[in-house]
């Protein structure tokens, strides 16, 4: 069997009711979660050590910001999409032009944002 591996995507998100409808999302867009994770810590550990293709991040997670984690991550080069409710006003400079998810938002903007966070990576089966 000459099957592509799933792309691993990273969620970080401390609402659960929304962890876990991101997780089905990803799930249904055929990627494997890493995660949900709810804690800084949690978030900063796995955005250090875990195989990953792309991260689905919640800007504030427990009353923290999450921009040490995209930090990491993009110095890994892991494409990096911010759900929040505050909109790409709430982006600091450096992530002005990452994809940003409305909240609330819809599979089907999960899936848009996925397929271009995934584009060219061997992981991603999809057409694009």
């Amino acid at each position: 069997m000459d099957e592509k591996p799933r792309c691993r995507v990273l969620v970080v998100e401390d609402e659960a009711m929304i962890a876990m409808l991101v997780e089905d999302m990803v799930i249904d867009f055929g990627s494997e979660v890493v995660g949900p994770v709810a804690r800084m810590d949690q978030a900063l550990s796995l955005a250090l050590s875990a195989e990953l293709d792309a991260a689905i991040l919640d800007i504030n997670v427990g009353g923290s910001v999450v921009f040490p984690v995209a930090e990491i991550l993009d110095g890994r080069g892991v494409p990096i999409i911010f759900a929040t409710g505050y909109g790409p006003a709430g982006l600091p400079a450096r992530f002005r032009g990452s994809p940003v998810l409305p909240k609330p938002f819809s599979g089907q903007y999960l899936a848009a944002a996925l397929r271009s966070a995934l584009a060219g990576r061997p992981c991603h089966t999809e057409a694009v």
